[in-house]
């Protein structure tokens, strides 16, 4: 009798289901076609002419990181191409004006757009902050991306949309209700095959908690929620008509997720290498010692409390001559309250190593004067592993500074490479790797600094804003 009661419900229950099924369509194909008659009254001109509206969502454009400087390049390269659009950038920056985003990205990039931008503030930004979801982050803050795009696609409808901060999920949204060309540049995947395996060789990372891998039950659920969720992301991620990956790493991991690789292109972030180049290579002496700089924002994923820790083995080991003329300066940009309270962390951790008079911090410094820096260092570090690319990586070779890059991602892959033959830097991994290869540059003569510095600084042209630009009108013309 139980079977013949589930018989009796199965079919009224699927009718229910496909009953629902078509009213949601019915209702999203009503949401799209209100939205397409809205984007028709607002892109008309004043001269009766329809504009094209062109829209990057990013979400934290007032940050001082690499990826933001994609955003100011892509903008002022489409300007110069499509002057006649309307550009349109969707920010959650609400304690700032529009002007003073704008003043901001010449302050840290030396970039000014040629044409205005008009910018949609989103009130909902907190639903994409990683500390709203202690567990499920990925999927936490995925799900709060698509409710913070919708608010975006309610207040501005664009022709072409771009997500130029890697919120794949919003991509559907755009393409399928708001009716857009979509096109998106992937700065790291926010699921990678290199974190599947983590989780199931069950080792500690910084996705994957110790008290997890020391259960086996808890690492077998993550690693098929892992497993799951990265399907769901090359779903949401194939939607994308063009894909832009700034490096050969993470190009790698999007063909195998988002399997789209017809229309995936690696299109190199911009450096702004031509503003380094008045910078003489050979080495300043106005002041005793070695300088050591870091560039990079102030986010976990960077590591930089290795970078405090070699520093310290350095000196504790007295690995060089005149270990206390040695400064270590921690350049970046902090985004909110946590990148501020792990600058606190970490000059605590400064202090536990007792190497706080030798560290400095320096938070969103001008352009000037991280140049500045720049120009006075020998050393410059990046211990992040996996880096998807690493501008700040291209910025101090550019500078003249020797790199001692993490031995893995974009930098291994595609920028600390021989030039000609010729060694561009150095890769470390641990902290006594770091700490040897730090003082086994110190220890090199100025003329073998100076071999190295002019065959890394050669080799760092094909990253400039010219061959960016060349690059991402290139990937980008299908959408238009």
């Amino acid at each position: 009798w139980k079977l013949e009661f589930f018989y009796s419900l199965f079919f009224p229950g699927l009718i229910v289901c496909g009953t629902l099924c078509v009213c949601l369509v019915i209702i999203l194909w009503g949401i799209r076609l209100l939205l397409q008659r809205k984007k028709k009254l607002v892109s008309t001109s004043k001269t009766g002419k329809n504009q094209m509206v062109i829209a990057f969502f990013h979400p934290y454009c007032n940050a001082g990181g690499g990826g933001e400087r994609v955003l100011w390049c892509a903008l002022r390269a489409l300007q110069k191409k499509y002057p006649e659009a309307v550009y349109v950038v969707y920010t959650g920056d609400v304690d700032v004006s529009g002007q003073q985003i704008l003043e901001g990205a010449f302050r840290r990039f030396n970039i000014r757009l040629i044409l205005p931008v008009q910018f949609v503030f989103l009130r909902k930004r907190y639903l994409v902050e990683d500390s709203l979801y202690p567990h499920f982050t990925l999927l936490g803050q995925s799900l709060g991306s698509v409710f913070l795009g919708w608010e975006a696609l309610m207040q501005c409808v664009p022709d072409v949309y771009i997500d130029s901060m890697g919120y794949a999920f919003t991509l559907p949204l755009f393409k399928y209700i708001g009716g857009c060309q979509v096109g998106s540049y992937v700065h790291y995947p926010i699921i990678s095959t290199d974190m599947l395996s983590i989780v199931k060789n069950q080792n500690v990372g910084l996705n994957n908690a110790a008290f997890i891998t020391r259960n086996p039950f808890l690492s077998k659920v993550k690693l098929i929620y892992y497993y799951l969720f990265a399907f769901i992301y090359g779903l949401v991620g194939s939607c994308s008509d063009v894909v832009m990956v700034n490096s050969s790493w993470t190009l790698n991991h999007i063909l195998s997720l988002w399997k789209v690789g017809n229309c995936t292109n690696i299109v190199y972030p911009p450096c702004d290498v031509q503003t380094f180049l008045d910078i003489p290579l050979h080495e300043k002496k106005t002041t005793p010692g070695h300088v050591l700089v870091s560039v990079g924002q102030f986010r976990p994923e960077k590591n930089h409390p290795l970078q405090i820790r070699a520093f310290a083995k350095l000196l504790n080991k007295k690995m060089v001559e005149s270990s206390p003329s040695l400064k270590l300066v921690l350049i970046g940009g902090c985004r909110n309250k946590d990148d501020e309270l792990r600058v606190n962390q970490l000059r605590r951790l400064s202090e536990d190593l007792g190497v706080q008079e030798f560290v400095e911090f320096k938070i969103n410094i001008p352009f000037d004067e991280l140049k500045n820096y720049l120009s006075e260092a020998t050393i410059g570090l990046h211990t992040m592993w996996n880096e998807h690319f690493g501008i700040g990586v291209v910025e101090c070779m550019a500078a003249g500074t020797i790199i001692l890059a993490h031995n893995s991602g974009g930098p291994k892959l595609d920028i600390v490479v021989p030039h000609e033959g010729d060694i561009t830097g150095f890769l470390a991994e641990s902290e006594e790797g770091y700490a040897e290869t730090m003082a086994h540059i110190l220890s090199m003569s100025a003329e073998k600094r100076l071999q190295i510095r002019k065959s890394a600084r050669a080799s760092v042209s094909r990253f400039s804003d010219q061959e960016f630009e060349v690059a991402f009108l290139s990937s980008v013309e299908k959408l238009f």
